[in-house]
C-alpha cells in the first residue's frame, strides 16, 4: 500500500513550536521560526511518500523565497504526478531510479511548468529522496541538503549525500529556462545494517552558532542523542529556537535497516 503526506508551511506555519509528526517509517518534523528573532512566516513545504508493497520510501523537500508560490506549485505539480512515479517505483530498482529522474526533467522541462513559473513570484531549491532496496537515489536543484548516517561511513568523516548548490532555483527564477539546466543526482547503497537517512532545508543550518554546519553534530542527533527518531527531531529544531533560528528549517528522517527480514 502507498501512503502520502503533503505539508504547507504556509497553511500550518508552527512559528516558535517545533511540530513532528510520525508516518509510518518515516517522521517529518517542521519548524518555521523563533518569532522574537523576527520569524513571520513559512515558506517550506514537504512530501512523504510511503509503499510497504513496493518497499520503497519517497521524501520531498522545498525550500521557497520571496512568497510560497514556487513551493505550492512544486507541491501541487508533484501531487499530479504521483500516480506516474508510484508506477515507475514498482518497476525494478535497476531501472527504476533512472526512468524516475528522466521522468522528474521531463516535467519541470516541459513548456506548461515553465510557463506557470514565469507567473508566479519567488524561486525554490527542491529536493528529492528515495530509497528502494539497498539503495539511495537522490535530485536536487539548489541548497537542500540530505544525509544518509551510518557508524562505518562517519568513521570516515563521510555523511552528505550532496553538496549545496546556492543560485539554483525552480520558479520565477528557473534552472530548466536555461540552455542547459543545473541540477544535481546520484545514487548510493545502503551499508550492511542500519542506515539512518535525513533529509533538511537551510533553516537547520543556518541559524545562531550555526551548530549543525558540522555534519558530525547531526550524526550524534540523529544516532546517538536519542532513543527515537522523532525525539531526535524534536532535539534539533528545539536547537534551532534556541540559536534564534529566523528561517523555517524542515527536516525529513527515516531509517533502514538492509538486514531485516521483508
Amino acid at each position: 500500500m502507498t501512503t502520502s503526506l503533503r505539508w504547507l508551511g504556509d497553511h500550518a506555519m508552527h512559528l516558535d513550536q517545533p511540530h513532528v509528526t510520525p508516518y509510518g517509517s518515516m517522521v517529518l518534523g517542521c519548524y518555521g521560526g523563533n518569532i522574537s528573532a523576527g520569524a513571520d512566516k513559512n515558506e517550506d513545504a514537504a512530501i512523504l511518500w510511503h509503499d510497504t508493497v513496493g518497499d520503497w520510501e519517497a521524501g520531498v523537500i522545498v525550500d521557497a523565497h520571496h512568497s510560497a508560490q514556487s513551493a505550492v506549485l512544486i507541491l501541487h505539480v508533484l501531487a499530479d504526478e504521483e500516480q506516474t512515479i508510484r508506477e515507475l517505483l514498482a518497476q525494478p530498482v535497476q531501472v527504476a531510479f533512472t526512468a524516475l529522474q528522466n521522468h522528474l526533467i521531463n516535467v519541470f522541462s516541459s513548456p506548461a511548468f515553465r510557463a506557470e513559473c514565469a507567473t508566479i513570484r519567488g524561486e525554490a531549491s527542491c529536493m528529492m529522496v528515495v530509497r528502494k532496496a539497498h539503495f539511495v537515489w537522490w535530485f536536487a536543484v539548489g541548497d537542500c541538503v540530505s544525509y544518509v548516517f551510518h557508524p562505518t561511513l562517519a568513521r570516515l568523516g563521510e555523511y552528505a549525500l550532496n553538496q549545496r548548490r546556492f543560485y539554483e532555483w525552480i520558479g520565477h527564477v528557473n534552472t530548466f529556462d536555461l540552455a542547459v539546466p543545473c541540477w544535481s543526482s546520484g545514487v548510493r547503497q545502503l551499508r550492511p545494517g542500519r542506515n539512518v537517512l535525513v533529509m533538511i532545508t537551510d533553516g537547520l543550518l543556518e541559524c545562531g552558532t550555526r551548530p549543525f554546519e558540522n555534519p558530525a553534530t547531526l550524526y550524534y542527533t540523529f544516532t546517538w542523542a536519542a532513543p527515537t527518531l522523532t525525539e531526535s527531531i524534536n532535539i534539533a529544531l528545539r536547537r534551532v529556537h534556541q540559536e534564534q533560528g529566523r528561517d523555517s528549517a524542515t527536516i525529513i528522517a527515516w531509517t533502514y535497516d538492509t538486514t531485516a527480514k521483508k
